[in-house]
């Protein structure tokens, strides 16, 4: 089902307030109807599948992927990033410059990729018999 353009702004401001009385006014709707209008707007099962599909992609943007941080880690770890410094001029001015990676920031980025390669895990099979008890006391008929 396609969504009207009314629609449409309103899940897009919805999507970047997180408000839906304030995203329905920004829409067009009126003071009067836009509380009402932006719950009915969430309800409505097409508008509700386009949020979450825009929240999504807007997710995967903004998210880093588990590659791209294997990517970084593996960069810091090898020491292909800088990082800017603020370095005093004098009389208050400061020049931003590249440093290397501390080496201290290269062993932890070494110890998170170890960690995700599961290097430092030792595997040990224990077996355990687990004792069966048998109720051999006699019932009393007095109990």
């Amino acid at each position: 089902m396609r969504l009207t353009p009314k629609q449409q702004a309103f899940c897009d401001y919805y999507i970047g307030i997180g408000n839906a009385t304030e995203a329905a006014k920004k829409a067009g709707y009126s003071e009067k109807t836009a509380k009402d209008m932006g719950s009915e707007n969430l309800a409505k099962p097409h508008l509700k599948s386009y949020i979450e599909k825009r929240m999504a992609e807007k997710d995967e943007e903004r998210v880093a992927s588990q590659d791209e941080i294997l990517h970084f880690l593996t960069n810091v770890m090898r020491g292909e990033t800088t990082e800017q410094i603020p370095v005093g001029q004098g009389e208050g001015y400061f020049e931003l410059q590249d440093k290397d990676t501390y080496v201290k920031d290269r062993v932890k980025a070494a110890e998170l990729l170890g960690k995700r390669h599961m290097m430092w895990t030792e595997k040990k099979e224990v077996s355990v018999t687990v004792p069966t008890f048998v109720d051999d006391v006699p019932v009393d008929e007095d109990e």
